[in-house]
């Protein structure tokens, strides 16, 4: 989904051909957006009316795309940000594209996208503890038990880290 995010707000910035899309995006994020994921999710954006699509005349060549968000896109755009299911929440790309679009975003949803990341957060620390109690008593399991506090330790920086945010998010 979070590819769908990307993609939609890229197109926000104005109207493009699909290449220059892949570009940009590239360019911009981490992610590296091949044809078989742009194309797909430019014809479902389509086929719901997010995005128009016009052929551009080239000389000596085959038209070229360009495809421009509509209105209807930008509210499916704002509302793919605003929303950040449970079962999403604990996938770091899918938290980091819509915390990169905060700029969007109200203080109220601000707040329940930094809440959803938290709960999952809380979750996997409680996992993290389990696990640190099982290898704790096994010299067999020691390279696990280094592996398992590291983890813990990166869950509970980010959870640090996420109180900041939520307090960023209510004063702007």
């Amino acid at each position: 989904m979070y590819m769908d995010i990307v993609i939609l707000s890229h197109l926000q910035r104005g109207p493009v051909h699909g290449y220059e899309l892949k570009r940009r995006v590239s360019q911009t994020t981490a992610y590296a957006l091949h044809n078989n994921t742009l194309y797909p999710a430019l014809r479902r954006f389509e086929e719901a009316g997010a995005v128009t699509k016009t052929a551009e005349a080239q000389e000596g060549k085959p038209p070229r795309h360009v495809y421009e968000i509509t209105d209807l896109g930008r509210e499916l755009l704002h509302d793919m940000l605003a929303d950040l299911p449970a079962e999403l929440a604990a996938d770091e790309p899918e938290f980091l594209t819509r915390l990169g679009q905060f700029e969007h975003l109200t203080p109220d949803e601000r707040r329940r996208v930094l809440q959803a990341r938290v709960d999952a957060l809380r979750g996997q620390a409680r996992h993290m503890r389990d696990l640190a109690e099982r290898t704790a008593s096994s010299r067999s399991h020691h390279w696990g038990g280094l592996v398992v506090a590291e983890l813990a330790d990166r869950v509970e920086r980010e959870l640090a880290w996420l109180a900041r945010l939520t307090e960023l998010a209510g004063e702007e």
